[in-house]
């Protein structure tokens, strides 16, 4: 069974309670040896010989070492206890900037490697540690940023040679007089496929566009309203399957963010809902504080396909529809606006998509 972090916790106590412990146990045992001696001189200098006047000597022996070591004890077990205390700071104040590491790398994803520790204090190894993430952070990028730019400009460079292309059919097949058949089928197919090239490349440019981060258009958007426009957009398909949609809008669910984006997102998780349905078979839309819920009939999905439908160009089945960026995008505008995407097979078949966004307020 893969383990979690939780569980290496409980296989062994933290490093800053490890630390403080050996600091303790240092303490303790340097204290036992300093009490060992300190007995051990006092026992060497406590017999002494009293010669009183007219009598024979007289051996005395000290009772002072009883009271000693019982002080010396109370005062070992006292400094015992602010030695475990003291050590329990002192570890946490060295062990702070390995909190900031590990916090920064749990917080930093694809849209946000800008940010960096920039760790300040003495040049030591901790401060290399930081400096060295920071240095990785900067690498990985300056690789992103790299592999966005290339999406996006390709993207844009395509898009002429492609409208020349459609210009050019377009023309050949408006030609004067009766075009043989083969030359209509020929024109029809070459013109669903640049119509899937053309989705493929705005899919590119907003897939690229997304993963650069946080979007400057950002307002207050009704996620309810969003949902039912891209279900109304769907209506002939869903009527042409037959598909029966349950649609549970609720109370207005309001969130902050790209409203552009937001459509995109939403319009994408609808049409896999529809696209990748059985006919007859139904979908459920429920919107909830500012979760999206969509559940649709479909194929049984292993958890291999579940890990599949987020990733570009991979697709669970045989069934080559679409552009195989939908839940890519739908799954990269969810974290743009620090939100989540979840994807849940249901036993008899389909597919239940969550995507929890921030929540704006209520409607006013």
């Amino acid at each position: 069974m893969k383990s979690t972090p939780m569980a290496g916790l409980r296989r062994r106590p933290a490093i800053r309670m490890r630390m403080a412990l050996s600091y303790w146990g240092l303490f303790v045992a340097s204290g036992a040896v300093l009490l060992i001696l300190t007995v051990g001189l006092w026992q060497g200098q406590t017999t002494t010989t009293v010669h009183v006047p007219g009598t024979r000597a007289v051996t005395t022996h000290s009772s002072d070492l009883g009271k000693l070591l019982t002080v010396a004890g109370v005062a070992l077990a006292v400094m015992a206890v602010v030695s475990l205390l003291f050590g329990w700071l002192v570890a946490g104040r060295f062990l702070a900037p390995i909190r900031a590491i590990t916090t920064t790398a749990r917080r930093i994803s694809a849209t946000n490697l800008h940010e960096r520790l920039s760790l300040q204090g003495p040049d030591d190894d901790l401060k290399e540690l930081a400096d060295t993430f920071d240095e990785l952070l900067a690498r990985l990028e300056r690789s992103f940023e790299s592999e966005r730019r290339f999406a996006a400009s390709a993207s844009h460079e395509l898009r002429t040679p492609m409208t020349t292309m459609r210009v050019w059919l377009d023309v050949a097949m408006a030609k004067p007089g009766p075009l043989p058949p083969q030359l209509v089928s020929l024109g029809d197919r070459i013109r669903d496929e640049l119509d899937h090239v053309d989705a493929l490349l705005e899919s590119l440019l907003i897939l690229a566009r997304t993963q650069q981060g946080p979007s400057d258009d950002r307002s207050r958007v009704a996620l309810s309203t969003l949902t039912a426009a891209a279900l109304q957009r769907h209506a002939d398909t869903i009527a042409a399957l037959p598909l029966h949609v349950d649609h549970r809008p609720g109370p207005q669910v309001w969130v902050t963010g790209s409203e552009t984006l937001l459509t995109r997102m939403i319009g994408n998780v609808v049409d896999n809902a529809v696209r990748h349905n059985t006919p007859g078979g139904w979908i459920r839309v429920t919107t909830e504080q500012a979760r999206l819920v969509i559940e649709n009939t479909g194929t049984v999905l292993t958890p291999e396909d579940l890990g599949q439908l987020t990733e570009p160009f991979r697709r669970p089945d045989a069934e080559r529809t679409g552009t195989g960026l939908g839940l890519s995008i739908v799954k990269a505008i969810a974290e743009a606006h620090n939100g989540a995407l979840s994807l849940y097979a249901r036993p008899a078949g389909g597919l239940r998509l969550v995507i929890t966004l921030p929540f704006a307020g209520d409607d006013a």
